[in-house]
């Protein structure tokens, strides 16, 4: 039954001469494409954490510190991913849970480092299951797993074949284009964060502990 509809879709392709896409999960990414991969997955991560709170409370706001549509912390996990865990990516199983441990580190240091220096939670994990300091949970770290997944096996192929076509000039113009809007939005975040309802308004806030006098 699977060899037939696998010939069915063979014969479809050939019949209208379409190049069926390619998927290599070893695909080597040069500097640039993991630049824009970088920028691919912060944008898809912005879309889901908007799309996610545009289903549950109706209403659009623009989630994370920055105020770009971009979430790094995604394209920051999706490109560790990539460059850490390559040798383990013929075991398809061992690398879901792979991704799952890297990608819960990387969310749990993030969410310690922007409440150490900035006093505020922009999520809290305190009501779910299997959750660590509100930080992380079981949850999320399995989504982080399965969409671990889909970048190697998938989306990171498919996009890298895409930057390919690419003239290197250009390629190389968009990346200083994104890197200087990206540094500029983080540089301004760092002072003003992207802070309000919907972001940070149902999170825990504490109190920074005031700077010690100069003597």
């Amino acid at each position: 039954m699977a060899n037939a509809v696998t010939d069915s879709i063979d014969t479809f392709f050939e019949e209208h001469h379409i190049e069926p896409p390619r998927f290599d999960y070893n695909m080597k990414y040069s500097l640039t494409t993991l630049i824009l991969l970088f920028f691919s997955f912060s944008f898809i991560g912005w879309i889901w954490e908007v799309g996610l709170h545009i289903a549950q409370a109706g209403e659009f706001v623009n989630r994370g510190v920055l105020f770009g549509p971009w979430l790094p912390i995604y394209g920051s996990g999706g490109v560790m991913i990539l460059l850490l865990l390559r040798r383990f990516f013929h075991r398809p199983v061992l690398t879901f849970f792979l991704n799952m441990f890297l990608c819960s580190g990387i969310e749990y240091f993030t969410s310690w480092f922007l409440e150490t220096t900035k006093g505020v939670r922009w999520w809290d994990y305190s009501g779910y299951f299997l959750n660590v300091n509100g930080r992380i949970c079981l949850e999320g770290s399995v989504i982080f797993g399965l969409g671990g997944c889909a970048i190697i096996y998938f989306l990171a192929p498919f996009l890298g074949n895409l930057y390919k076509r690419i003239i290197p000039f250009l390629k190389v113009l968009i990346c200083i284009i994104l890197i200087a809007l990206f540094s500029l939005d983080t540089a301004h975040s760092m002072i003003h964060p992207n802070t309000g309802e919907g972001i940070t308004d149902d999170m825990k806030v504490r109190e920074l502990p005031p700077a010690k006098p100069k003597h």
